[in-house]
C-alpha cells in the first residue's frame, strides 16, 4: 500500500474550555461546589466575594394549580455579574482593556495553555473561639470498653489479654477476632511471659469482658449475645428459661419465623410461645450500636417547593447559592496594549474570573428550570404523595428545556429538593412506568407506595404473598408481574411473607 498526503475538509465537535467548565460545576454538589470556589478565591485575585444581598432570589418559579403553563419567569438577581456590570463597575482605564480580552476562545484550545495559575495561599487565620468545639469527639464503643477495664483489677497478661479481644470488637459489639489468633499471637511475642497464656485464661478473659456494658457485647455470634443479656436479668423473670432455649437451640427456627416447628419441637403452646417472644423483643441485637457514635449526614436543600396562597412556586436556596464579583481595584490596574508578564497574569485571571461568575449562573439557571419542570409535571405528587406520582423520564424534561439527556442527567444528579412531603434528590422523581389496564401508565415509584401501604394494612399472623398482591394490584387496574412485585419489595428492604409473618 503506497502512503500519500491528502488533504479533507470536515468538522469535527469540540469542547471550548468553557463549555467545559460549566459542565463540570453543573454536576457538582452544593459542598463541592463550595469548595471549587473557595479554591478559586483562593488562587485568583480578580474574585471575590459578593455581598449577601446580592444572592440569587427565592422566588423564581411559580405554578399556578389551574393554569399549570403561566409560570412566573425567574427572577435575576439584582446585581447580576454580567459584562455591562463589569464594564460599569470598572474605571476608565478598565475600559479599555475589557474590550480586547477575547470572550470566546478557539476550540481546540486548554486551559492550561490559555491561563496562568498563581500559587493557591493558604488562610493562616486561626478562629480561637471555635477551637473548643472543634477539639470535642465523641466517645468510641473500643473507649467506652476501655475505660471499664482500666476500672477492672486485673493482672498485666489478664490485660493485654482484654485490650486484644476489645480491639477485635466490631461498631455492633461482636467479637470478630478468634480466640486461637489470639492465643497465637501471644505464642509469636517476644515476652517469655506470654508464651505462658493458655487458651482457657483467653476464655476467663473474655467472659469478664461479656459483662461489660452494653450487655451482650463481646458476643461472637446472635445466639451468645442474647443469652447474655438473658443472663443478666434477675433469675426469676417471667418466662425466662424458655427464651434462653429458644434462642439457645432454634434461633434459626425464630428468625424464619417457623412457629409451628419451633412450638412442636419444643412441646409448648402457642400462648406460652407469644410470652417468650415478648421477653427476646426486649433484648438488643446490636448492642454495640447504642455506643458507637452516629455521624449524621445533613443534606442541605438545593431548592425549595412550597404552596404560597394557593400557587406553587420554586425558588433555589439563598442560603447555599455563591455570589461572586469582579475585583475592581486589581481591574483597573489592567493596562491596555501592555504585553508585560504583571499585566498578562491580571487580564488572564479577569478572563477566568468571568468565565467562572458565567458558569456558576448558567448551573442556578439550568437548575431553576429543571426544578420548575418537575414541578409542572409532578404537581399530583405535591399535591396527594407518592402514590399520584406519574413516570417521567430524562428525555421528557431535555425536550422541555431544550438541553441534552447528559445535561439533564448532571443537574439532577446529588441535587435536593425540600417539599411539604419531604427532601428528595431530583432523581428522585425519575422513574420507569408499568401499563395499566384502561391503556395508561402507573409509576414504579406510585407502585411501590401502593404495595407498601397494602402491607402496612395485612395481617401479621397472614401476611400477603408476592401473587397475593400482585391480584390486589391487578384489582386497582395495574398489570405487575409477581417477579416485579417482588423486585419492589426487597428495593423498599421488605422482607418476604415467610419472614413476615407473626405471633404478636
Amino acid at each position: 500500500m503506497k502512503q500519500s498526503l491528502e488533504l479533507k475538509i470536515g468538522q469535527q465537535l469540540s469542547m471550548t474550555p468553557q463549555l467545559q467548565q460549566a459542565i463540570r460545576l453543573l454536576q457538582l454538589s452544593s459542598l463541592d461546589l463550595a469548595q471549587e470556589v473557595q479554591e478559586a478565591l483562593d488562587s485568583n485575585p480578580l474574585l471575590e466575594p459578593g455581598e449577601d444581598e446580592n444572592k440569587v432570589d427565592a422566588s423564581a418559579q411559580s405554578l399556578d394549580d389551574k393554569e399549570r403553563d403561566q409560570i412566573n419567569p425567574p427572577a435575576k438577581p439584582e446585581n447580576s455579574p454580567s459584562e455591562e456590570t463589569e464594564l460599569a463597575a470598572t474605571n476608565d482605564t478598565a475600559a479599555e482593556w475589557n474590550n480586547d480580552i477575547p470572550v470566546e476562545l478557539a476550540t481546540d484550545s486548554s486551559w492550561d495553555d490559555t491561563f496562568q495559575h498563581g500559587p493557591s495561599t493558604n488562610n493562616n487565620h486561626t478562629d480561637h473561639s471555635s477551637m473548643e468545639s472543634n477539639d470535642t469527639s465523641e466517645e468510641s464503643l473500643q473507649d467506652h470498653l476501655n475505660w471499664q477495664l482500666n476500672l477492672t483489677p486485673m493482672s498485666q497478661v489478664d490485660q493485654l489479654i482484654a485490650e486484644n479481644i476489645i480491639d477485635g470488637i466490631d461498631n455492633n459489639g461482636y467479637l470478630q477476632v478468634d480466640l486461637s489468633d489470639i492465643y497465637q499471637h501471644f505464642q509469636n511475642a517476644s515476652e517469655q511471659a506470654l508464651h505462658e497464656v493458655e487458651t482457657d485464661e483467653i476464655e476467663v478473659v473474655l467472659r469478664r469482658i461479656q459483662q461489660f456494658d452494653p450487655p451482650g457485647v463481646a458476643a461472637r455470634n446472635l445466639s451468645e449475645c442474647l443469652n447474655i443479656q438473658l443472663d443478666q436479668l434477675e433469675s426469676d423473670t417471667a418466662h425466662l428459661a424458655t427464651a434462653k432455649e429458644i434462642v439457645t437451640s432454634h434461633i434459626q427456627l425464630l428468625g424464619s419465623h417457623d412457629y409451628r416447628n419451633l412450638m412442636r419441637k419444643m412441646k409448648i403452646s402457642e400462648a406460652l410461645l407469644q410470652k417468650a417472644i415478648t421477653l427476646i423483643l426486649t433484648l438488643n441485637p446490636q448492642p454495640g450500636a447504642s455506643i458507637t457514635p452516629n455521624n449524621a449526614e445533613y443534606i442541605i436543600p438545593d431548592v425549595f417547593v412550597e404552596k404560597i396562597n394557593g400557587y406553587w412556586q420554586v425558588r433555589l436556596n439563598g442560603d447555599n447559592t455563591v455570589n461572586l464579583s469582579i475585583n475592581n481595584t486589581y481591574a483597573g490596574l489592567i493596562k491596555r496594549a501592555d504585553n508585560s508578564d504583571d499585566n498578562n497574569y491580571l487580564k488572564n485571571h479577569l478572563q477566568e474570573a468571568r468565565w467562572l461568575i458565567k458558569s456558576i449562573q448558567s448551573r442556578y439557571d439550568t437548575l431553576l428550570k429543571v426544578s420548575k419542570q418537575i414541578l409542572e409535571r409532578q404537581i399530583e405528587f405535591f399535591e396527594h404523595g407518592e402514590m399520584a406520582m406519574k413516570p417521567m423520564v430524562l428525555q421528557d424534561i431535555a425536550e422541555a428545556v431544550e438541553m441534552h439527556e447528559s445535561t439533564i442527567s448532571r443537574a439532577t444528579t446529588q441535587k435536593y429538593m425540600h417539599t411539604p412531603n419531604g427532601i428528595f434528590e431530583l432523581k428522585y422523581f425519575f422513574s420507569s412506568h408499568v401499563s395499566t389496564s384502561d391503556g395508561g401508565a402507573a409509576s414504579s415509584t406510585a407502585i411501590r407506595a401502593l404495595i407498601k401501604k397494602i402491607l402496612e394494612t395485612e395481617n401479621q399472623a397472614k401476611p400477603l404473598s408476592d401473587n397475593k398482591i400482585a391480584k390486589l394490584l391487578e384489582n386497582e387496574g395495574i398489570n405487575v408481574a409477581r417477579r416485579t412485585i417482588a423486585k419492589y419489595r426487597e428495593s423498599m428492604g421488605i422482607a418476604p411473607s415467610n419472614e413476615r409473618k407473626r405471633l404478636l
